[in-house]
């Protein structure tokens, strides 16, 4: 939580200095402020962060966008943090490699909050898994390639190797 919203400081350009804590036994990010209550949950810290960048864009443009990034925001809360086994694990590459045969990003065509915070929530679990495993998921892994070199979001994160060709010949 706390590391992955650095991370996105560094990437929207802020100039960082925010004291991050968590709470709970979930280790629930919070963001300390001098100037009253601090802000909770990972979500909310990253929509303010995004705000504060005047980066609103990478929140959707359009309502349906904007609906579509919350979803797969608050997806990645649920699902992804909250899921621990190997089971939830692969119910998460299935449900999003079926989503992605269609798509470039998580909101359609536009690169968005969804697409940085899947990434780095997904980071942990893409470096370890086998060839045969991205190529069962190739639409995830394809997404993932792509958000992995999109400029200022992997930073100082291990590079995830796929093999180009299997990548690449199955996109309509």
């Amino acid at each position: 939580g706390a590391e992955e919203l650095q991370l996105l400081e560094r990437l929207l350009g802020l100039p960082g200095g925010n004291k991050y804590g968590v709470q709970g036994e979930r280790k629930v990010p919070v963001l300390q402020s001098n100037s009253g209550p601090g802000l909770t949950g990972l979500m909310t810290i990253a929509a303010h962060l995004v705000r504060q960048a005047r980066r609103e864009q990478l929140l959707g443009s359009t309502a349906e966008e904007k609906a579509v990034v919350q979803q797969w925001l608050e997806y990645r809360v649920t699902r992804v943090n909250g899921g621990s086994s190997k089971e939830d694990t692969r119910t998460v590459l299935k449900d999003l490699n079926i989503y992605l045969e269609d798509k470039v990003y998580l909101a359609g065509n536009t690169f968005t909050l969804a697409d940085i915070l899947m990434y780095y929530g997904l980071h942990h679990i893409m470096v370890d898994l086998t060839v045969q495993e991205k190529e069962k998921y190739l639409n995830v892994s394809r997404w993932f390639n792509h958000i992995q070199h999109y400029p200022g979001v992997r930073q100082h994160l291990s590079n995830v190797v796929f093999i180009k060709n299997r990548l690449y010949t199955n996109a309509h």
